[in-house]
């Protein structure tokens, strides 16, 4: 569910509780689309969020601590400059939009007091943050739209802020009572939630729906079918709905799904049209937001900052690819060669019934069983025993090639086991660390040119995923082939257990014995983590070998995350994504 108009009257509603007249006292810039404010007042301090992120764009405050930019960027020092130590003296939700303005009270450049407006439009990719001054003149905004990108406005410094047209609709909490069934509008074919959210401002289709349900009308139904008792009901059921917002009774949940816990959807008000679904309620807006964006921003944002090393393990891919084919190609075509020495052999047997200037030769093939007739072809500018010496040679290196060939294979095989590692390892990334630890790899392999090995070398190490199991065995999970060695090779005892997929690229996972005997459910569990957390995650039936540590081995110029082992035991399993949750993950 988009943060509709529902939804950012409750936030405003809680912010203004909370901020109004509180100082900002810090401003971050984390990611080159979101803000941070600190703010102080009423005997308590906040982290207010701002994101224009074009996936999950939204506001609220916030309890996580980013790590931001060693040098700001300048929309955040334009930010500073005007706002630092400014009063937050009002929080409005315009038109019951999808925008929220704080008001900011701050001194100018003659020492004045002044109002500043820092605006969030929250409007999936069109979704921006902008400051203007009391005269709503564009101060900055931290994403700029010239003419080039919308014919409808401009957002650039010095032009006059201009609101998001408003597409005719109308506000509801304007609406005269039981009328809402009059303001429908649409054409013959439109159907009930579509005429809903598109009639009055900030509804979104999800709450549509819900006052569909509520009204006991199918959505589906289409305008023209309404009855005056349908628009009657209709109209009761949002007149209700909306006089709770008036009134700021919000109801903020996460809708889960009932067979995973996965959160589906959040709302602010009561979602009664999920029946099957369970519902967890919430005293703070900001706390369900948090809660539900906090894995799908964190994947979304993992997944832009990977996009030039995903683009490059892929093109590797596709080469190596490419190269296995004519591999296959060229190793079936030397390995029809044994009728070249044949040939050989045939003509040196038949040496003096064969003359110089003859094109072919026709003999028997007494290596087969059947003895037939074979037609051999003779180069005429050749005596029969430079025809003979040539058949040789031309099986020889048919040998040469199917031997180097053979080589060649297998090396390309290695390599793509090892780039579908990297890719899995990409998709596996829970931060930026583990994007640098691939990117660093790269570099070190030659697949990225490294410009400044010594940068490299000194950034942070990424660490690997630690879960507690359900009887008290520490579990660890390497997220990258970096990790994945540092487990196996430097970290993991001898007695300690050792899963991966097997023959499919994954994590290596350590189960730490401490030499007592590990039960079978801690076992499990592990071996779930293995299928889980490798390329095989949406497969059922994953095998995954597991044994000692002791037997397993790096080869001598493996590739990170390469290894060998053996005296193995084989466990299959489905991934459940719910029962690792269920395990106490450990920082």
């Amino acid at each position: 569910m988009a943060l509709d108009g529902i939804v950012i009257s409750n936030i405003v509603y809680e912010l203004k509780k909370l901020l109004l007249g509180g100082r900002i006292d810090k401003i971050y810039q984390p990611e080159s689309d979101e803000i941070v404010l600190h703010t102080r007042g009423k005997g308590s301090s906040y982290r207010l969020l701002l994101t224009s992120h074009s996936n999950h764009p939204r506001l609220h405050i916030t309890n996580h601590n980013k790590k931001n930019p060693e040098s700001p960027p300048m929309f955040c020092m334009l930010l500073r400059k005007h706002l630092s130590g400014g009063k937050i003296v009002d929080v409005i939700q315009p038109d019951f939009e999808r925008i929220v303005e704080f008001h900011i009270e701050s001194l100018n450049e003659m020492g004045d007091l002044c109002i500043k407006k820092l605006i969030i439009e929250i409007m999936g990719r069109h979704s921006n943050i902008i400051l203007t001054d009391s005269d709503n003149r564009i101060l900055d905004s931290i994403i700029h739209v010239s003419k080039d990108k919308s014919s409808v406005r401009e957002v650039l410094p010095g032009r006059i802020y201009v609101r998001p047209p408003s597409q005719d609709k109308l506000n509801p909490l304007l609406v005269p009572d039981n009328d809402f069934g009059k303001f429908l509008k649409g054409t013959n074919g439109t159907k009930l939630q579509q005429a809903i959210y598109k009639s009055f401002s900030g509804i979104s289709p999800v709450v549509a729906s819900e006052i569909c349900y509520r009204a006991h009308l199918d959505p589906s139904l289409y305008l023209e079918e309404l009855t005056d008792e349908n628009r009657n009901a209709l109209s009761n059921v949002m007149q209700h709905l909306f006089s709770l917002i008036k009134n700021n009774s919000f109801t903020p949940q996460i809708i889960l799904h009932p067979n995973t816990n996965e959160p589906v959807d959040f709302s602010s008000i009561e979602m009664t049209q999920f029946l099957d679904y369970k519902k967890q309620s919430f005293d703070s807006i900001s706390e369900v937001i948090e809660l539900y964006y906090a894995e799908k921003d964190n994947l979304s944002r993992i997944k832009q900052k990977s996009n030039d090393i995903h683009k490059i393990i892929q093109n590797n891919l596709e080469r190596c690819y490419k190269k296995k084919d004519l591999q296959l190609q060229k190793l079936k075509e030397v390995s029809d060669r044994e009728y070249l020495r044949v040939y050989g052999e045939l003509i040196t047997a038949n040496i003096y019934a064969i003359s110089k200037g003859m094109n072919s030769f026709e003999t028997i093939n007494f290596y087969e069983e059947e003895q037939p007739l074979v037609t051999i072809p003779l180069d005429p500018m050749l005596t029969p025993s430079e025809n003979a010496q040539l058949y040789f040679k031309q099986y020889n290196k048919a040998k040469r090639t199917h031997l180097a060939l053979i080589e060649q294979l297998k090396q390309t095989e290695e390599e793509i086991q090892y780039l579908e590692s990297l890719l899995t390892a990409t998709e596996s990334s829970t931060d930026e660390s583990d994007i640098n630890d691939i990117r660093y790899e790269l570099k070190e392999q030659g697949y990225i040119k490294m410009r400044n090995p010594k940068q490299s070398k000194n950034q942070v190490k990424s660490k690997p995923l630690h879960f507690y199991s359900s009887d008290g065995f520490d579990i660890y999970v390497g997220k990258n082939n970096r990790q994945n060695d540092e487990l196996t090779l430097r970290f993991a005892s001898p007695s300690d257990l050792w899963f991966h997929t097997k023959d499919i690229p994954g994590s290596h996972v350590i189960i730490k014995t401490q030499n007592k005997e590990v039960p079978h459910t801690t076992i499990l569990e592990a071996a779930n983590l293995a299928a889980f957390y490798s390329k095989a995650k949406t497969s059922s039936n994953v095998p995954v070998d597991y044994t000692l540590k002791k037997n397993v081995k790096k080869p001598n110029g493996a590739k990170p995350g390469m290894v060998i082992y053996d005296h193995y035991n084989t466990i299959y399993i489905t991934p459940d994504k719910l029962k690792i949750k269920n395990l106490t993950a450990k920082e």
